[in-house]
């Protein structure tokens, strides 16, 4: 019979005491990143299994999937939650919900851990790429998977075409006349091919095409009151734009009120635009490019259930519209 690996092996095998082993499982982000991934590149060599995670395994399953977000950073990601929740309702499956943080500032150390954890069937990842060794440690446990809002080669993804979302958005400003424009995304410190990078290049894609423009970014925070700053510095500018857009629409929220501050009317002085159109964009009237959030989360979960039923069915790449909506933040430019 072959021995079972223990949480003792796995703690001499990464040179670590059995409570960072036990930290690095179940509480991940009181480790540090290095220690962290010694100890489950270790669990992955030895194919350590916590008991209780053994436990499921033998009753073929857990009956519970979890649903990774960004939630506490983006407000957006309950709409698409929404959805998550409507396809599951009569399904018999749980569900777990776990905030992780924004892809633009870190990774999430719940995620690395969740495939070794055993307490899941599958996971719907939002609004995070995984990195390469956390997919192949998902891929090698079996771990059914789906992503909303990033990419993935190995596992099924549901994105919105951002690129083509942006462009929809420079479409509508050059339409209005539009030539001197200014940008507010959201500042990145992790390197990847982003919403907010795609985003960012079908708006200037679409402007590089038309000819004749002037494009100032600026990057910002996530808040609104860090956009404000931000863009009261674009529109401070001896040359200002006179049209903003922004990469979502909480940081458009931030650009109206620097324009207040500035004495600025919208749309008759300035224009603003933001993206998304979720909750502040309709409380603040603002013309703004929808996304299917509650189709999305639908979608990956009709996706992972299909996964979980069959891990031989295909990886798929599902690609969702999106849509202008116009309202009062946006004009034609001032005479």
């Amino acid at each position: 019979m072959t021995k079972q690996v223990t949480i003792y092996d796995v703690a001499h095998d990464a040179g670590v005491s059995i409570s960072t082993v036990s930290n690095a499982l179940n509480r991940p982000d009181r480790v540090s990143a290095a220690t962290r991934e010694r100890v489950l590149s270790a669990a992955d060599r030895l194919g350590f299994v916590p008991k209780p995670a053994a436990v499921s395994q033998a009753r073929r399953g857990a009956g519970c999937i979890g649903i990774l977000a960004p939630f506490t950073a983006y407000a957006s990601y309950y709409a698409r939650l929404t959805g998550v929740l409507t396809a599951l309702r009569d399904t018999g499956q749980e569900t777990r919900v776990i905030d992780i943080p924004s892809a633009a500032a870190a990774t999430s150390p719940a995620l690395a851990a969740s495939a070794i954890r055993g307490q899941l069937d599958g996971i719907v990842v939002m609004g995070e790429r995984i990195e390469e060794a956390v997919e192949r440690r998902l891929l090698e446990r079996g771990m059914p998977t789906v992503l909303v809002d990033a990419r993935s080669e190995l596992f099924s993804v549901v994105v919105t075409d951002d690129f083509r979302g942006g462009a929809t958005a420079a479409e509508h400003l050059l339409a209005l006349g539009h030539r001197r424009i200014g940008y507010l995304t959201e500042r990145q410190e992790s390197d990847y091919d982003s919403q907010a990078r795609q985003r960012l290049d079908g708006f200037r894609d679409a402007l590089d095409r038309h000819g004749g423009t002037t494009l100032h970014v600026a990057a910002s925070g996530p808040t609104a009151e860090q956009a404000r700053q931000a863009a009261h510095e674009l529109l401070s500018a001896d040359e200002r734009p006179t049209a903003v857009m922004a990469h979502y629409d909480e940081l458009a929220v931030g650009a109206l009120h620097a324009a207040r501050d500035l004495s600025l009317r919208v749309p008759e002085d300035v224009s603003v635009m933001g993206y998304d159109d979720g909750p502040a964009a309709s409380a603040a009237g603002l013309t703004t490019v929808a996304q299917p959030f509650a189709e999305s989360g639908a979608a990956a979960v009709r996706l992972l259930l299909s996964r979980m039923a069959d891990p031989r069915a295909p990886r798929t790449v599902t690609v969702l519209d999106c849509s202008l909506v116009t309202r009062g933040t946006t004009g034609t430019v001032p005479s």
